[in-house]
């Protein structure tokens, strides 16, 4: 499945439409960007096994890790990668949902909630 960029930027703007508030809230100071790829320095900066596939990204301090005495030097930020959702993704539907299961993953690193519950909230 291939969508022109504004396309897939539509389609995230839908997919981060559909998370639960709850989790949504945490977005407000967040940006959400597109990129084609994950970067090869990038890939090595993360430890990337050769071959895997990136999704997103959440680049930025967690919540658990910050201080009141050392705040974050840059704003958080979620990086969406198009060319590999589009390539695990046969429909628009299921790209919204692989867009979503993402974003919700990378919110999850920023605010410290852990797999087991992500699972429990039917984000696997």
């Amino acid at each position: 499945m291939k969508l022109s960029r504004k396309n897939f930027d539509k389609a995230v703007d839908q997919a981060v439409r559909r998370i639960p508030p709850a989790i949504r809230r945490h977005l407000e100071n967040v940006a959400i960007t597109v990129e084609q790829h994950p970067s090869r320095e990038l890939l090595e900066e993360i430890g990337a096994p050769p071959g895997e596939t990136l999704l997103g990204i959440y680049l930025g301090t967690a919540l658990v890790d910050r201080s009141i005495t050392a705040p974050p030097v840059l704003p958080d930020s979620i990086v969406i990668f198009q060319a590999p959702l589009e390539e695990i993704c046969e429909t628009l539907e299921e790209l919204e949902e692989e867009i979503e299961i993402t974003v919700v993953h990378e919110i999850a690193h920023f605010i410290g909630i852990g797999e087991d519950r992500l699972r429990e909230l039917g984000y696997e």
